[in-house]
């Protein structure tokens, strides 16, 4: 089979690769109809986070299941399913807790000896306890399918930042970022009720996107103008929750100064650059409070899901630009120099 494999700054390919295959009970085998690539798989893209040469990448697709284990139970041969971007077992006290991303059996695709999502099919480990099943009817819509694919990450993961950062009905948000993750992070805040969502983002097109999600105001300011910006537009509090998706310590040290006396920060960019960007003394003596992380997005894929097909929700807009598998290294550039907000790989 043909998957992406990365061997070093800049340097991503399309290779044939060994076939995804049944090596234990409890693994399927998912023949890929949609893929992507991620923000964070730029940090690998731009040598900032290493990867050894010829490792597999990608961790957002859904597909077909074309093989399954003896001991899987919940999906058959022909389901359309979902992964999330990280396999859990499904049964560890972690993921009892619906804290799936700290599974002892789990893992991240692309990781030495795993399959990657950016190829022809993957060897899913704990099929069980980490794939979702879909409506087979999906499959002949495409902007539904594209919805649903970004239910394996960013919209997920725009759902954790905002539930760290306590929205609330009525509440006052304000999203650092203007990637994918920020941008679901808008539609997040606005389905948990958010009253006034401010997105801080300087990408036009990026910006009707948040507008469209959700968005009640932009800013396009950086740093301390940022700050006082948003500050000005909320009555020199700040807002109730800030969303912080980017990972830098600009960006965090913007997110804890915005956020209001008695506020939240839901941090989820990953993180680049340390913790410099926390200032513990500016956290201490406003009652900031600061929460997040990866983002547990096999918990949330079914009440997320349920919305998605109810038309509750539908972040398929943040997909701006779509490549074959052979297309992949060119959406990669694209990605890399802001000509495409996120990539969408189809089969």
């Amino acid at each position: 089979m043909r998957a992406t494999v990365i061997h070093g700054p800049n340097d991503v390919r399309v290779e044939e690769v060994p076939d995804a295959v049944v090596r234990e009970a409890g693994d399927a085998v998912v023949r890929t109809v949609l893929a992507c690539i991620c923000g964070s798989d730029l940090w690998a893209y731009r040598g900032v986070a290493q990867r050894q040469p010829g490792q597999r990448i990608g961790h957002e697709f859904l597909g077909v299941v074309g093989e399954v284990g003896a001991a899987v139970t919940s999906v058959r041969v022909g389901d359309l399913v979902v992964a999330p971007f990280v396999w859990s077992d499904g049964t560890c006290e972690f993921c009892r807790e619906g804290l799936h991303t700290s599974c002892p059996n789990g893992g991240f695709w692309g990781t030495p000896g795993s399959d990657g999502g950016q190829g022809e099919a993957v060897r899913v480990p704990y099929a069980d306890g980490t794939l979702v099943r879909l409506p087979a009817e999906a499959a002949g819509d495409d902007r539904l399918l594209t919805a649903l694919l970004a239910l394996s990450d960013v919209m997920a993961t725009g759902h954790h930042a905002a539930l760290a950062a306590r929205v609330r009905p009525g509440s006052t948000v304000a999203v650092v970022g203007d990637g994918a993750v920020g941008l679901c992070g808008v539609l997040a805040a606005r389905r948990l009720g958010a009253e006034r969502i401010v997105a801080l983002g300087r990408h036009t097109a990026r910006t009707d996107i948040a507008r469209r999600f959700g968005a009640t105001d932009v800013v396009a300011q950086r740093g301390e103008e940022a700050v006082e910006a948003v500050r000005e537009l909320t009555g020199g509090h700040g807002a109730h929750a800030v969303l912080e998706a980017v990972g830098t310590e600009e960006s965090m040290r913007t997110a804890i100064s915005i956020a209001r006396d008695g506020g939240a920060v839901g941090y989820v960019g990953v993180p680049h650059g340390g913790s410099a960007g926390v200032d513990i003394g500016q956290m201490f003596n406003r009652n900031v409070a600061v929460a997040g992380g990866v983002a547990p997005a096999r918990a949330y894929l079914p009440e997320l899901l349920a919305d998605v097909l109810a038309g509750t929700i539908d972040p398929s807009p943040v997909f701006d630009r779509s490549v074959s598998l052979d297309g992949v290294p060119d959406g990669y550039r694209a990605m890399d120099d802001r000509s495409a907000l996120k990539v969408r790989v189809t089969f």
